[in-house]
C-alpha cells in the first residue's frame, strides 16, 4: 500500500519524504487556508520535494472552470494530480484532464456507485472519505470494501483507491486489510505507525544489558 501525507505544510512533508517512505501527497482548499502561503508555491515546493503524486485541487466547481484550473495546476509539474469533486462536472472534468495525459484524483467520494463512475471517467484515483462517514454514524471502511469489490470484479478499471478523511492508525490497517491502493493521512498518523509501547519497553531493557556489559561496537 502507498502512503501519501495529506498536508500542504512543506516543512513537514520534506520531513516525512526524507524517510523513503512517502509516496505522494494530497492537499485540499482547507490545508492550503491553514498554511497561510501562496497556493501555487506550495504545490510546486511540494512537487520538488516528492517526485509521487502530489493532488491540487481546483476551486471551480463548473466544467469549464475545473478544465482552465486542473490545466493552470497541471503546467505547475509533471507530478501534480488534479483534484476534482465527484459531480457530473467533475465526472466530465476528469475524463478531459485524463485523455490530455493528467492524473486525476475524483474526491469527496461516499457511495460505491460514485466509485463507479469515477473509474468510468478515467480517475488515477478515487477517494473515498472514511473519517466523515464514521462521523455520521456509518462505517467509512465499509465503503472502501464495496469499491474494492466492485473495482476487482472489472480488471480493465484501472482507477487506484485512495482512502481518505484517515483519523487514527487503525484506519490505517484496516484500509491495508480491505486492499486499499493508498492511505492519505495527516502527518502525526503516519508518525504514530511506528510507535508500539512494547518496542519502547524492548529497547529500553536491551540498552540497558548492553551498558552492563561495558562494551563498545565501535
Amino acid at each position: 500500500m502507498k502512503f501519501f501525507v495529506d498536508t500542504a505544510d512543506v516543512g513537514e512533508i520534506r520531513e516525512l519524504a526524507a524517510t523513503g517512505l512517502l509516496d505522494g501527497v494530497t492537499t485540499n482548499p482547507s490545508l492550503v487556508a491553514k498554511a497561510k502561503r501562496d497556493f501555487k508555491e506550495i504545490i510546486a515546493e511540494v512537487c520538488e520535494a516528492v517526485p509521487g503524486p502530489v493532488s491540487a485541487e481546483v476551486a471551480a466547481t463548473d466544467l469549464d472552470g475545473m478544465l482552465r484550473e486542473g490545466r493552470a495546476l497541471a503546467r505547475i509539474a509533471k507530478n501534480v494530480t488534479v483534484k476534482v469533486p465527484l459531480t457530473w462536472d467533475g465526472l466530465k472534468a476528469c475524463r478531459t484532464l485524463t485523455a490530455e495525459g493528467t492524473m486525476v484524483n475524483v474526491t469527496l467520494c461516499f457511495s460505491a456507485n460514485q466509485a463507479l463512475l469515477a473509474a468510468k471517467a478515467g480517475a488515477s484515483f478515487i477517494s473515498p472519505f472514511v473519517g466523515r462517514l464514521d462521523d455520521a454514524g456509518q462505517d467509512g471502511m465499509e465503503l472502501v470494501r464495496e469499491i474494492r469489490a466492485i473495482y476487482d470484479n472489472y480488471p480493465d478499471l484501472t482507477t487506484e483507491i485512495l482512502a481518505a478523511s484517515i483519523r487514527h492508525v487503525t484506519h490505517v490497517k484496516q484500509a491495508a486489510m480491505i486492499g486499499a491502493d493508498v492511505v492519505t493521512a495527516p502527518p502525526a498518523v503516519l508518525r504514530a505507525l511506528v510507535h508500539h509501547p512494547l518496542t519502547d519497553k524492548g529497547l529500553e531493557l536491551f540498552l540497558a544489558d548492553w551498558h552492563k556489559t561495558g562494551q563498545r561496537i565501535v
